[in-house]
């Protein structure tokens, strides 16, 4: 009897530590770690970081459909304003209303809003079941070359935005979530303004 106890109080402790743990999560959150499987079935390509004044490097990804999105070449002509996400993200999903009202806003003009999730197809869905979102999402697996680290996160940590001029320059780099009224100012400054925080 006693030793069922022990194993009860153990099991309590570790999901209280792991509840303390979620709910203290800093801000931004960090990628989770590759697995050696997964780290493997990628080769490393060696990424030299972008910024203000380059331009956008090219990479394909799928939508939620499955189908190819090639950027920035679907996009050409329009400035855009790359969010990258994750479902499990606490400071990603306190940011979407925000984004979502600026996608609305400037539907017709202004910067295309393109959320890139680093996630896997299925959390993708159900959380967007759940909090829809009415701009363009494609999905990457996260990694040490993936489509974020391309657009300049080199500290692996979410959220991560990107505004592209409509010619495919980076314009701004962003670490960290947006606060509410943040981004109209953020999208219009001009580029000399621009540093990664």
């Amino acid at each position: 009897m006693r030793t069922s106890l022990w194993w009860v109080v153990g099991i309590a402790a570790a999901a209280g530590l792991s509840a303390g743990a979620w709910l203290t999560r800093p801000t931004p959150a960090p990628l989770p770690a590759m697995t050696e499987a997964s780290a493997s079935a990628r080769p490393v390509e060696q990424i030299a970081p972008v910024g203000p004044g380059d331009l956008m490097p090219s990479f394909s990804l799928p939508d939620l459909d499955g189908m190819p999105v090639q950027f920035p070449d679907r996009f050409k002509g329009k400035p855009l304003l790359i969010n990258v996400w994750a479902s499990w993200c606490a400071p990603c999903i306190e940011e979407m209303p925000e984004l979502a009202r600026f996608a609305a806003k400037h539907a017709d003009n202004g910067p295309q809003v393109v959320g890139l999730a680093l996630d896997t197809p299925d959390a993708v869905l159900d959380f967007l079941g759940n909090v829809p979102v009415y701009y363009p999402i494609v999905i990457e697996t996260p990694g040490p070359a993936d489509a974020s680290v391309k657009l300049g996160n080199t500290q692996g940590l979410l959220p991560y935005s990107v505004l592209v001029d409509a010619q495919g320059r980076i314009v701004k780099q962003k670490l960290g979530p947006f606060k509410a009224g943040e981004i109209e100012a953020w999208a219009s400054m001009p580029a000399a303004d621009a540093v990664v925080r």
